[in-house]
């Protein structure tokens, strides 16, 4: 007896030297593997996917001109002095997270004295746009804007050149170190050589406006025009350079420095030039920093800021330029609106509204935690304040109608200090037990969890700027990388075997 056997066709996704192209047709020397890259991007369900492939049908040029026709139309809208200029120092932190990113998303070198990159842009623009290099206050160099920005620009990536051949000779964790090393150099430096050239602890001040080409910029207006074209052009030449050789061959770097060298690729000139071009982007944030302020200080270029960059970055997304920008916009607009109670109280709780509607699922469970809160707030005050008044006596610290809507619910005693760092324990206690537990139990984690936070907010947090910043945007930053560890628009590439 005869058995037939049907030969099947040969299964592309079996053959690595077989790339599945639209059609259907295989090539022979292509590495499927690297062919299907971007099939492994986790765009994730629903909305997110939707979204995620619209703005692939878009693509990077198109979303470029869509966004600076957004940012010349909120310029035109905003006729408010103080908005103007948060909107200015948007774009200079999303200009100086651009070029951290050129370091720490693409090179993988963990730059931690970035901050002397902006401060020598900013002391560097300082010096040829005033009087610095004059005598008695009197003379000085005073070069147009352009010739002092790229003089300035140029200056950064010798200077960044060298020191990155300096710290070729370390890598990983104590090039971190070296690099926090030159970083607190620059700034003592700039505090204590008490000359006419840097002022010392005094800084320099009376700096020209940006004037080239018969036009001088003196308003809030006019830098944030100047910053947005800027943060457009930096973004299209970073853009070019990311998708380039060079680009490809940082990212090669970041994810195995011993294959990439196997590879023949010249790791000692890509750690040289990554390193030399994130001081070059930094300066340039330094020069229009110098000049939009009309003055420089040490003060300007202290380990804070640095925090603040990183926290740009690694919430918009690490190796994203977009990531980046959005990172930078975020964080200034929440770090100066926790500097006012009324923006402080709508942020805090418009943050607590939409974690709640992006994570609570289904929508019947929304419903449960909502009816919740509210329930075990009014009940929680009535109990306390039946057993001690004194524990309600005070007011919440929110102004105007959320601190009225919020008298009757929050728990604020009359001395509220030590009551509000005891709850400050309890919400980092809620807050991992939301994250440990599952089903009902998180549910009734959360409730408790949430009453809490508002309890610790109106009675110790909102009365407190300079602390509340640091620690609510520490706050933002942790659940965002919770949420989303890649940060918001970065890359989630899901890798199987």
């Amino acid at each position: 007896m005869r058995v037939s056997v049907k030969r099947e066709p040969p299964d592309a996704e079996a053959d690595p030297t077989v790339e599945e192209g639209a059609a259907g047709r295989g090539s022979i020397g292509v590495d499927s593997w690297v062919a299907q890259s971007s099939d492994r991007r986790d765009v994730g369900t629903g909305w997110r996917r939707v979204l995620a492939r619209a703005d692939a049908r878009i693509g990077w040029w198109p979303r470029l001109a869509l966004v600076t026709i957004l940012g010349l139309a909120f310029a035109q809208l905003s006729t408010n002095v103080n908005i103007q200029t948060v909107a200015f120092n948007s774009l200079l932190y999303a200009l100086l997270a651009m070029g951290l990113n050129i370091a720490v998303g693409w090179s993988g070198l963990l730059d931690l004295g970035y901050i002397a990159s902006f401060g020598f842009g900013a002391y560097g623009y300082a010096i040829f746009s005033s009087t610095a290099l004059g005598t008695d206050g009197v003379g000085g160099s005073h070069l147009p804007a352009i010739e002092s920005i790229l003089i300035v620009v140029a200056a950064a990536g010798v200077v960044g050149a060298v020191l990155g051949l300096i710290a070729l000779r370390v890598s990983g964790d104590y090039f971190a170190i070296v690099t926090l090393f030159l970083g607190q150099a620059f700034f003592e430096v700039a505090n204590n050589v008490d000359t006419g050239t840097f002022g010392g602890v005094n800084g320099l001040f009376g700096l020209d406006p940006l004037h080239s080409f018969g036009v001088t910029v003196t308003t809030p207006l006019g830098y944030y025009y100047l910053a947005l074209g800027m943060c457009v052009l930096v973004a299209a030449v970073l853009h070019l350079l990311d998708t380039s050789r060079t680009g490809r061959a940082w990212r090669a770097l970041n994810d195995d420095q011993l294959a990439a060298s196997a590879m023949t690729l010249s790791v000692s000139k890509l750690k040289v030039m990554a390193y030399a071009f994130a001081t070059m982007v930094g300066a340039l944030a330094g020069t229009l920093f110098a000049a939009q302020q009309d003055n420089v200080f040490p003060t300007n270029f202290t380990s804070n800021i640095l925090i603040l960059i990183y926290a740009c970055l690694v919430l918009g997304g690490v190796g994203s330029i977009a990531g980046a920008i959005l990172g930078g916009i975020v964080v200034t607009v929440a770090e100066n609106m926790l500097g006012s109670p009324t923006d402080a109280a709508y942020l805090f709780y418009g943050l607590i509204i939409i974690a709640l509607i992006a994570k609570v699922r289904p929508w019947r469970r929304l419903g449960w935690v909502v009816a919740g809160v509210i329930a075990f707030g009014y009940a929680m005050h009535a109990i306390v304040g039946a057993i001690a008044p004194s524990a309600t006596a005070g007011h919440p610290g929110s102004p105007g109608w959320i601190g009225s809507a919020l008298k009757g619910y929050v728990i604020v005693p009359s001395n509220p200090q030590n009551f509000g760092n005891a709850l400050y324990l309890a919400l980092i206690v809620g807050l991992v037990a939301i994250v440990r537990l599952r089903g009902i139990k998180q549910l009734i984690a959360v409730i408790i969890t949430i009453y809490v936070a508002a309890c610790c907010w109106e009675g110790r947090l909102i009365v407190n700027p300079a602390i509340t910043t640091q620690i609510m945007l520490g706050a933002i930053l942790i659940v965002t990388m919770a949420a989303r560890p890649y940060g918001l628009l970065g890359k989630h590439r899901v890798e199987t075997i």
